[in-house]
């Protein structure tokens, strides 16, 4: 505990992307062996202090409800949220967020790397195509229908780890309501129900 909370104090110092708009985002310094990874907060979370605490947080959790039967308090005390980059990106000339680059997702990683040492998890729950692509070691070109209903054994940062794929829960996103997303969807959560269980 104390070791994840001094990376939670550097990360606050951190400044090191010029690029990035609002202050790092992360979650509780719960020890536990459930890990999710996500791309990086959405322009809210910074003032509510905490990563997954907007729309896309509603979905999320909702998700996890809906196999676990847990709230999203009980939720946040069972799994440790990180992301490839800790900071709100800001707005990409399309309207959506901007995706980090990567001189900015190789400066958090030092952060995600000190995590997994600290955590060793057992699962790792990797939200959206730059996260799977990061978790996994794959293209972010990779198609979701590739990866997502699936399961992965895979070193992670020294770790092995088993790795459960989620689409993104932006509103943004229709993939996950439409064939074959949805089915998939729920597969990967039936995947996470048995691990829960």
């Amino acid at each position: 505990m104390p070791s994840l909370k001094s990376i939670h104090q550097k990360l606050q110092k951190c400044r090191a992307c010029p690029n990035m708009c609002g202050t790092p985002v992360h979650g509780k310094a719960n020890m536990t062996d459930i890990m999710l990874i996500g791309q990086a907060p959405g322009p809210h979370e910074a003032d509510r202090g905490r990563p997954f605490a907007y729309t896309a947080g509603k979905t999320l959790f909702g998700w996890f409800n809906s196999v676990t039967g847990l709230e999203e308090e009980e939720l946040r005390e069972r799994i440790y949220f990180a992301a490839v980059a800790r900071c709100f990106p800001g707005k990409a000339s399309s309207g959506g967020d901007r995706e980090p680059s990567p001189v900015e997702i190789e400066n958090c990683r030092v952060y995600l790397e000190a995590e997994v040492q600290i955590l060793k998890p057992k699962l790792i729950i990797a939200v959206g195509k730059l996260a799977i692509s990061e978790v996994l070691g794959i293209k972010k070109s990779t198609k979701l229908n590739d990866l997502i209903g699936k399961k992965f054994e895979v070193e992670y940062h020294g770790q092995k780890v088993v790795v459960v794929p989620l689409p993104h829960p932006s509103g943004v996103s229709t993939w996950h309501k439409t064939a074959p997303g949805k089915d998939l969807l729920k597969n990967a959560l039936k995947l996470l129900r048995n691990h829960w269980d």
